[in-house]
């Protein structure tokens, strides 16, 4: 059975990866998406990869179609988010996040419940899960903003001392 951490990724740019690369990080993975009315959660993403990607966090965003609010390339994702909202954090290529051509990735994080308790299908846009060094996944709803005190506390608490 494959790890989360094992699942293959690829880049924005083309690039094969996977999370494994990321291990020792607080990531936040966000399905993102660029004509979305969530879409100025990206300012605080950026923000919050500034404030502590030096030591060790990093946001993960990966563009979706799903709710038909992305760009048609990824050119074209990649020039909105610099130029719109200055992203320095890394994107990877357009992936299904519902559905049975969901991305493996997807697949294994929505099994991850919400404060609520409530698993499954991402509702929308801009939904986060924060993936913690000892392997712990935590998923919030995409109206929970970046900067809100549960994922910012989360976050302070999973970096190393």
């Amino acid at each position: 059975m494959t790890t989360i951490a094992e699942i293959p990724l690829t880049t924005i740019d083309g690039q094969t990866t996977s999370l494994a690369e990321y291990r020792d990080k607080v990531v936040l993975i966000v399905n993102v998406a660029s004509r979305c009315g969530f879409s100025s959660q990206y300012e605080k993403l950026e923000a919050l990869q500034k404030a502590y990607g030096d030591r060790g966090f990093t946001v993960l965003g990966f563009p979706s179609n799903q709710f038909l609010q992305e760009l048609g390339t990824t050119d074209a994702i990649k020039e909105y988010c610099s130029l719109t909202w200055g992203v320095t954090f890394p994107m990877f290529d357009k992936i299904k996040v519902n559905g049975g051509g969901a991305h493996p990735l997807y697949k294994k994080l929505t099994q991850t419940p919400d404060a609520s308790g409530k698993a499954g299908k991402v509702s929308w846009n801009f939904e986060k899960f924060v993936l913690t060094p000892n392997g712990e996944v935590h998923r919030f709803r995409p109206k929970t903003e970046p900067d809100a005190h549960e994922i910012v506390s989360l976050i302070e608490k999973s970096l190393p001392a």
